[in-house]
């Protein structure tokens, strides 16, 4: 009897970005690593940006960053697994739809009180 077996490689579950950026193949883990890593730090710059409500002092300012790039180091390692930029992605459009919606209420606001 012969027992016919085909060798199956088993890749790990990728996020579609990291699986689109080939971070299933050894060779290119590394520059995936670094696209994705600069994806999130351009992402989470946004999503501060738009989420945060008031401006901070410069010397706060350049503390935030500076934690927030060693912190997505991290957060770029789960990202292989996880959905995290599609996430932070997800998180900018809906943070500048509602900044968008805001200011168009406020100017609105503005020119009914001009008008009274």
């Amino acid at each position: 009897m012969y027992l016919a077996t085909t060798a199956k490689t088993v890749s790990p579950n990728l996020a579609p970005i990291a699986e689109w950026l080939g971070a299933s193949d050894p060779e290119n883990a590394v520059m995936a690593y670094f696209v994705m890593y600069l994806i999130i730090n351009a992402l989470s710059i946004v999503v501060f940006n738009l989420g945060f409500a008031r401006k901070l002092p410069i010397l706060k300012t350049v503390v935030v960053y500076v934690v927030m790039f060693l912190g997505n180091f991290i957060i770029t390692i789960l990202s292989f697994s996880l959905p995290i930029i599609e996430s932070l992605l997800i998180a900018a459009v809906i943070l500048g739809v509602y900044k968008i919606q805001l200011r168009r209420h406020k100017k609105e606001e503005a020119m009914a009180e001009n008008e009274s």
